[in-house]
């Protein structure tokens, strides 16, 4: 029996974890054995900006930050189980990546 493996990618935190308990819920409708949703690290992104645009005056700075958040789900799959997930309506926010092997 094939194994899928989802990736779940997004920067709002609850978009993703909310599509992977859906494929949990659905996994375990189906019957099927389920790893996760296993919380990946998140990656921070950190941009250090001068305020003033000509450089003169104080030395004051902004910090800009972006969180990616990951989660990783994995199900033994079944084609019905697998085409299930593959209807589920996904946000734009949310990028999927699903490995078969």
């Amino acid at each position: 029996m094939p194994k899928a493996t989802i990736k779940l990618v997004s920067r709002q935190g609850t978009a993703a974890r909310n599509i992977a308990m859906q494929i949990v819920e659905i996994a375990k409708a189906a019957g099927i054995k389920v790893v996760g949703p296993v919380p990946l690290p998140t990656r921070k992104i950190k941009v250090t900006t001068r305020k003033t645009p000509c450089g003169d005056g104080s030395k004051t700075y902004e910090t800009w930050q972006m969180r990616v958040h990951k989660w990783m789900v994995s199900i033994d799959g079944s084609d019905q189980a697998l085409r299930q997930v593959m209807r589920i309506p996904v946000p734009d926010t949310v990028q999927i990546e699903m490995v078969l092997s």
